[in-house]
């Protein structure tokens, strides 16, 4: 099964995401709420857009 966006409302009234992996765990969250549910589909749609090949940058050294 291919992962997936959630898009739910916090306890607040807010919009959030989650990015869940194929098993169902949780891999993602958004950091921010946002006031509508479009500001939240944008943020999905610029992680869609802008991170599917991301490099990992490791400043662990």
């Amino acid at each position: 099964m291919a992962g997936k966006f959630e898009l739910y409302k916090d306890k607040s009234g807010e919009f959030r995401f989650r990015l869940k992996a194929g098993n169902g765990e949780v891999i993602a969250t958004s950091s921010e709420s946002y006031s509508s549910k479009a500001a939240a589909l944008n943020g999905i749609e610029s992680i869609q857009k802008n991170a599917p090949e991301a490099k990992i940058d490791d400043q662990t050294d």
